[in-house]
């Protein structure tokens, strides 16, 4: 979900709004084989907002049912981006007038993940640039996710007191671990190396091949055949480097130890966990403990089950403070000094956690099981 784009001229608004047709924040349009949607919000570095996400949702059912359509490419008209997250400066600011609208955004956003987990078609993500919270959650669940040159992925939510949410957890817990913990906790960029071995990526490809991809895909080409060809197995990237220390540290059980280890640490290994330290102290605490159970109970569900659990948060972090204080310091006055409540680890309970991840009751979101998406031909 997390936004970390810079604020957006009023000229770049102006570019941007809906009154103009032909600057459409999505094009949706058919090559022959491909149905390509593009995102196309380049001065917000394709933010993501409601607008976008309805035309997307509109146009996966109707993608689904026509049989001329072979396989879907989402790719972005921004060199930069492809998707710098959701549009969280507009979300906080709307809540505070209009919560209830808010939530059904949060509703709808997830309900867009699941119909993308769920679609019945090949979907080709075509990667470069950012890559970030709402950004991952259009390009996870595809078939087949490939990563240009300058592919950065990452999950800063806690940096804005909030949590790696639509879905992503799902992808975390399954990542080797602790290595997907790690991610979510520290909000670290991914680069492409590091998401090809991580399965983030399933191909590693050079952005100058992008529009080339698309006109083969065109022409219906096989996917896979087409895709390997084209892609080149990177080096080893940072991550892969450091995993042994990155699992030294985050195996534990708890957060709390997982601080302990990293305040203790020694020798070789002291200065990595002195700056890890010092990272995930500028975070909110709440949303560490919330993001750290988050990612473990997500080893055990499904990513429908997650995505239930990811609105409960995130109606939790609307009705509370550290979402519009993260969003506030790091992006609307940009002073970096945001004041968490509680300001630290120690100061949070079991309960206090225990009441974010509770029923919401008839609120709780409700979302199709896979045998019945399937059987709405989507």
């Amino acid at each position: 979900m997390a936004d970390m784009t810079p604020s957006t001229s009023a000229r770049h608004r102006a570019v941007d709004s809906p009154s103009a047709p032909e600057f459409a924040k999505v094009i949706s349009e058919q090559r022959g084989a491909v149905h390509a949607l593009t995102l196309n919000r380049p001065s917000a570095l394709n933010a993501f907002d409601d607008e976008m996400r309805q035309i997307i949702a509109d146009a996966i059912p109707a993608i689904a049912r026509n049989p001329d359509v072979y396989v879907v490419v989402l790719k972005s008209a921004s060199p930069k981006a492809f998707c710098a997250g959701g549009d969280v400066r507009v979300l906080t600011q709307t809540a505070a007038t209009d919560l209830a609208r808010v939530k059904r955004y949060f509703r709808s956003e997830y309900a867009l993940n699941w119909l993308l987990e769920c679609f019945s078609k090949p979907t080709v993500s075509l990667i470069d640039g950012i890559c970030i919270g709402s950004g991952a959650g259009l390009s996870c669940y595809n078939t087949h996710r490939v990563a240009g040159d300058g592919y950065r992925f990452s999950m800063p939510e806690a940096s804005i007191g909030l949590f790696p949410d639509v879905g992503v957890a799902h992808v975390l817990a399954r990542m080797q671990w602790p290595m997907g913990l790690y991610l979510g906790l520290t909000g670290r960029i991914v680069e492409r190396a590091d998401a090809n071995w991580l399965g983030l990526a399933t191909h590693c490809i050079g952005s100058a091949a992008f529009e080339t991809i698309v006109e083969r895909l065109s022409d219906a080409q096989p996917i896979d055949p087409l895709l390997d060809s084209l892609h080149r197995d990177p080096p080893a990237g940072p991550l892969q480097n450091e995993a042994e220390m990155i699992g030294e540290f985050f195996s534990g059980n708890t957060l709390s130890e997982i601080f302990r280890k990293l305040e203790t640490a020694s020798g070789a290994v002291r200065s990595f966990a002195e700056k890890t330290l010092a990272d995930l102290k500028t975070k909110s605490p709440l949303s560490l403990a919330i993001t750290d159970r988050h990612i473990r109970m997500a080893r055990h569900m499904d990513l429908r089950e997650t995505l239930v659990q990811d609105y409960r948060l995130a109606v939790r972090c609307l009705e509370d403070r550290d979402f519009y204080e993260g969003v506030r310091a790091v992006l609307i006055d940009k002073d970096r000094y945001p004041q968490w409540s509680p300001g630290a680890l120690a100061d949070i309970t079991e309960t206090m956690i225990d009441r974010y991840f509770s029923s919401l009751g008839d609120d709780d979101l409700t979302l199709p099981t896979r045998v019945e998406m399937q059987a709405a031909r989507v």
